[in-house]
């Protein structure tokens, strides 16, 4: 299943792509994010036999899938949640449902994600710590390589071996549905970014694994609908890592490093906005 706002241009492309890398592909949902461009998204979904659930409004990515899992019956044990900006190469699914059957223990699976260029995506990652997430916020832009954003990234371990991680973009990946369900899905208060990471931290608080599987391959070709919108996405980021990085950090007596967090995040979404 996947979400649009204003995504027909990239929904042909990854509806092909889904029914072409499979002998029996898997039934499509289309949730729909209250898009100016729903007729276009109906007709192109009609050519691939997808089914499209109006949403009405803008439940924003996590709410919209977890609308779209509702719909659909409990006999469907897992779910592949991706964007629409995304191509499924051949056989990719059927690796990441391999795994999940093979390893009870895991809720989520996610596949290698290629840029559009080739290169590797970290879809991959540690949960972010107060070091880590604050040591990535002051220095990505300024200082790309830094140990901080490295060991957030999980650079240096992409790797070619099926592996548990922290958490996995929702840029693609096959979910439990029966773990998705115990957990309530993806937190609806995170509107757009860090839905997947508050989702894995999730998973593992319940004793699930994530599991990294590179020998299933996406591209990301990043023509999603957000790009029309970048400034306000990048503040929409910034909120939603200090709400995650605060949750997961509430304690009463680390007050004055939220404070400090929440300054530092300030500053860099003021940075990456400006001009």
């Amino acid at each position: 299943m996947t979400v649009t706002y204003n995504s027909s241009a990239a929904l042909g492309p990854f509806l092909n792509s889904v029914i072409v890398s499979e002998p029996s592909p898997p039934p499509v949902t289309i949730a729909d994010n209250l898009s100016a461009d729903i007729d276009e998204c109906r007709a192109i979904a009609a050519e691939f036999g997808a089914t499209v659930l109006s949403l009405g409004r803008n439940l924003g990515y996590g709410g919209a899938i977890n609308a779209a899992v509702r719909s659909v019956p409990l006999s469907y044990e897992f779910v592949l949640v991706s964007n629409p900006d995304v191509l499924v190469h051949p056989g990719a699914i059927s690796t990441l449902e391999e795994v999940m059957r093979a390893n009870p223990q895991a809720a989520a699976i996610g596949p290698r994600v290629l840029n559009s260029d080739g290169t590797t995506y970290p879809s991959a990652r540690r949960i972010p710590s107060l070091r880590t997430g604050v040591g990535h916020a002051i220095f990505s832009r300024i200082w790309p390589s830094n140990p901080w954003t490295r060991s957030y990234r999980s650079e240096n371990a992409t790797g070619t071996e099926i592996r548990p991680v922290g958490w996995l973009s929702g840029a693609c990946l096959l979910i439990r549905r029966s773990a998705f369900d115990d957990i309530g899905g993806f937190d609806q208060a995170f509107f757009m970014y860090f839905e997947d990471v508050d989702l894995g931290y999730r998973l593992g608080q319940a004793g699930w694994q994530n599991l990294y599987v590179p020998d299933a391959i996406v591209t990301h070709t990043g023509a999603h609908s957000t790009s029309t919108d970048s400034l306000r996405m990048i503040a929409a980021h910034h909120d939603s890592a200090y709400l995650f990085l605060s949750r997961k950090y509430r304690s009463w007596y680390l007050a004055p490093v939220r404070w400090v967090l929440r300054g530092t995040l300030s500053i860099r979404s003021w940075w990456a906005t400006r001009g």
